[in-house]
């Protein structure tokens, strides 16, 4: 009994606090850090979320200019046959232009939807890492003392 007595004594004049204070200290600053995290965490999520919602305009986008680029190739078709002019041949470009541009649209929408995904927030994963570390470096510094 009179050993633990020592121990709480000597603890208390090594850091001028007792130990119901540096636990509630511990316990405030633990509830301030996890609040930043999850703070981080929301934001990072939310600009994620905004890139695959781009992402996923984009490639709408494509779509309706993909739907257009076949109706100007079927209107060459109808030309084609009808007339068997030169006027075909304006229209068979602006098809193929058209699903150019349809495809050029699709590989960037693709790429901002890679980028969005997956929702893992990384940098509040990688900040979490690191203070656990701390924690846990000061943990094991403080038991050897």
């Amino acid at each position: 009994m009179t050993d633990v007595i020592n121990r709480e004594r000597a603890a208390q004049r090594a850091d001028g606090r007792s130990t119901a204070e540096l636990v509630k200290l511990a316990s405030e600053q633990i509830s301030h850090l996890v609040r930043d995290e999850l703070r981080l965490a929301q934001a990072e999520l939310t600009a994620k979320g905004k890139q695959a919602g781009i992402g996923a305009g984009m490639l709408g986008a494509a779509g309706v200019v993909a739907l257009y680029g076949g109706a100007a190739l079927l209107t060459t078709v109808v030309l084609l046959l009808a007339l068997v002019m030169p006027a075909w041949l304006a229209t068979l470009i602006v098809g193929v232009v058209l699903l150019f541009i349809a495809g050029g649209m699709a590989l960037v929408g693709r790429a901002r939807i890679r980028k969005a995904t997956p929702p893992v927030p990384k940098r509040t994963v990688h900040s979490l890492r690191e203070d656990i570390d701390t924690v846990t470096e000061a943990v094991k510094e403080r038991g050897h003392r």
